[in-house]
């Protein structure tokens, strides 16, 4: 895959049998080093206008989360572990507790898409069950299909 890639992340919360969606698409870079995926990408908070810097680790059983900026967080992933870490926010600081169950990794020569299912803890309460989805395109010749309520665009 090339450096310069597409990156859309899209997650579900489900909380009380209510869904949440959220989705970012962007562009960013890709290598690859020592056999770990690197994924850095930049997001902006909508509230603010703040920028976070984003870097995902993946390995075959382990995807960190690294954000730097407006939100501080270094979330690890490891299948049937919980990892607790330091949630720190503009508005405070939360103890987030991820209890992954799947990781799934599919990585072809233009693409790779991450899958990962978790439950969240904040504070050390159960919050949600979660997926969160990365799905990498080398920019050059990448298709992107957009939902706009009533079929892709």
């Amino acid at each position: 895959m090339t450096r310069d890639v597409l990156i859309r992340v899209s997650g579900v919360q489900m909380m009380d049998g209510d869904e949440d969606n959220v989705e970012i698409i962007t562009t960013g870079d890709y290598f690859l080093r020592d056999g770990k995926r690197y994924i850095i990408y930049n997001e902006m908070m909508e509230e603010t206008g703040e920028n976070i810097r984003n870097t995902l680790k993946i390995t075959e059983d382990k995807v960190e989360i690294l954000k730097r900026g407006a939100i501080n967080a270094h979330m690890v992933f490891e299948k049937n572990r919980k990892n607790m870490t330091r949630y720190v926010t503009p508005v405070g600081e939360m103890a987030v507790g991820v209890a992954t169950t799947r990781i799934s990794l599919d990585e072809q020569e233009n693409s790779l898409k991450v899958l990962v299912d978790y439950s969240l803890d904040i504070n050390y309460n159960h919050v949600s069950d979660c997926t969160i989805m990365v799905d990498v395109s080398s920019r050059e010749g990448a298709r992107l299909k957009l939902q706009n309520g009533i079929g892709e665009v």
